[in-house]
């Protein structure tokens, strides 16, 4: 039986580190909307303190970094909430390097919500 026990815990110990390193690295969910000439970045990322999040621009990329420190009590079973979130998005508005701007940022529930100014629209085209 102890033989059982030890290949069931490394499977699991496994399938907990994979399942951790997607949640690390493909999400967190972003969504993205325009309202009043500003871009509305909303991302979860539930279970972080406002002082473990950093966000800042560079050009039109967006990054978002956060990392929290692990604190266990009594013996841990699963472990696959993400520990550290690397967040790097383009986005689809043009931003000139230097004017990086970013109106709000709010951590409220497990939501970020970040108000970026649009700068600067596409050129709308007439047909002739």
């Amino acid at each position: 039986m102890g033989l059982v026990k030890h290949v069931a815990k490394e499977f699991f110990k496994e399938v907990d580190d994979k399942s951790r390193e997607f949640f690390e690295f493909v999400l967190p969910p972003i969504d993205l909307h325009e309202e009043n000439d500003n871009l509305i970045v909303t991302v979860d990322i539930p279970g972080f303190d406002k002082s473990d999040i950093k966000v800042s621009m560079n050009g039109n990329v967006l990054s978002i970094n956060a990392e929290k420190k692990d604190v266990a009590n009594g013996r841990t079973i699963m472990k696959q909430r993400p520990r550290v979130i690397d967040k790097k998005m383009r986005l689809p508005i043009t931003v000139k390097e230097g004017e990086e701007k970013v109106n709000s940022a709010k951590y409220t529930d497990g939501v970020l919500t970040i108000e970026i100014p649009i700068t600067k629209k596409g050129k709308e085209i007439s047909l002739d």
